[in-house]
């Protein structure tokens, strides 16, 4: 594994210009938030040695590198998911390729469905804490030493100083921005209410199926992290309807016009 990771990284390197120190990964319908970036360069993932390949509507499977302002940038515009039937090492690959090019700053965005019935589509939530109900961790197997301890601490996961500079920027910027508790799932199907009840009840704002893994891969390579993920719909157990993907990615789109400004607020801040 750490040389599939060290094959990705050096060939990803002979291709920079700038040196990234922020990694951001954008999720489903998403991909406009690297319109603030000044893109040198977009790698196709068939390219990259070991990449996985993107298979979900909305998502571009291009990495994206470059700078905002001053600061370098390595984009991922489309993740990868457990769903397509990629192990968690392989959903984390990037994270820790990332890490390995020089970032210290790890920027997730995705798609998520509203648990707290006071969210509304294109809401923008800040992640302050995860449940991790994937049922699997990236970190299962050999421990990498060359990247982090076998034993990483996640009682503060999400890094306080980038998630209070998120807090300003939006006030500056006046965006709503409401926080909490995100539950990652392994998907692909959507929740029943059964489930909603019960991610609820175990003090869940939001559910998905990306993040988590690559927030405890991010946390293993010693990256701060700030997670900011579009609302898409709001799962009401009883007053449940049905959802597309097609209305998934509108959403979510909808909220990256606002989260795109954010993030560059944010980047250029720290």
């Amino acid at each position: 594994m750490f040389q599939r990771i060290q094959d990705a990284a050096e060939y990803i390197s002979s291709k920079i210009k700038t040196r990234p120190r922020v990694g951001i990964i954008t999720g489903t319908g998403l991909g406009k938030l690297t319109t603030a970036m000044t893109v040198d360069q977009r790698l196709s993932y068939r390219e990259i040695p070991h990449f996985p390949r993107s298979t979900t509507k909305g998502h571009k499977g291009t990495l994206a590198l470059g700078s905002i302002g001053e600061t370098g940038v390595v984009a991922m515009e489309g993740r990868f998911h457990l769903y397509e039937g990629y192990g968690p090492e392989g959903v984390v690959l990037p994270v820790r390729v990332m890490s390995r090019l020089g970032a210290k700053i790890l920027m997730i965005s995705s798609a998520a469905g509203g648990l707290n019935p006071v969210f509304q589509p294109g809401d923008l939530m800040m992640v302050t804490d995860h449940l991790n109900l994937t049922g699997t961790n990236p970190l299962i197997g050999p421990n990498l030493e060359e990247i982090g301890p076998r034993f990483p601490d996640m009682n503060q996961a999400y890094d306080r100083g980038l998630m209070d500079c998120a807090r300003r920027k939006s006030l500056e910027l006046q965006i709503a921005l409401k926080e909490g508790v995100y539950a990652g799932i392994p998907g692909p199907s959507l929740e029943t209410p059964a489930e909603t009840r019960f991610l609820r009840a175990a003090g869940a704002d939001a559910v998905g199926m990306s993040t988590v893994l690559e927030v405890i891969a991010g946390v293993h390579c010693g990256m701060k992290i700030l997670v900011i993920v579009a609302i898409s719909n709001v799962n009401l157990p009883h007053c449940t309807k049905e959802i597309s993907i097609d209305e998934v990615i509108a959403n979510a789109e909808k909220a990256g016009e606002k989260l795109a400004p954010l993030f560059k607020e944010i980047i250029t801040a720290v």
